[in-house]
């Protein structure tokens, strides 16, 4: 499966985080996060799956467990299945985050 310009397909919307789906697979789900300028993804957990960050455009804070740092476009990170992660964007511009699930979770 060939998903071609996936920044094309970003869902932003005004009261919270937009999300698009991309690819689901037995093993795995691939998918955008999109975020406003200061909207935010609360901290959380997913018990039995691994979640995976890659920053396709913009730049926010990432809360893994202890750790917290600025990222931004180009940067990866790995939130292991059982620790609080969250994602803030705190600049001007939009955010698009690539995030991968393995194992994918349920249906909707």
């Amino acid at each position: 499966m060939r998903i071609p310009n996936i920044l094309e397909r970003a869902e932003f919307r005004s009261g919270k985080m937009g999300k698009c789906d991309l690819a689901r697979g037995e093993k795995l789900s691939v998918g955008l996060n999109c975020f406003e300028a200061g909207q935010e993804h609360k901290a959380h957990v997913h018990e039995g799956q691994d979640k995976l960050y890659y920053v396709l455009e913009g730049s926010g804070k990432l809360t893994i467990g202890e750790d917290r740092s600025h990222f931004q476009a180009g940067d990866l990170a790995l939130a292991p299945a059982g620790v609080e992660h969250s994602l803030r964007n705190d600049g001007p511009g939009k955010l698009v985050v690539l995030v991968v699930f393995a194992p994918p979770p349920p249906a909707p």
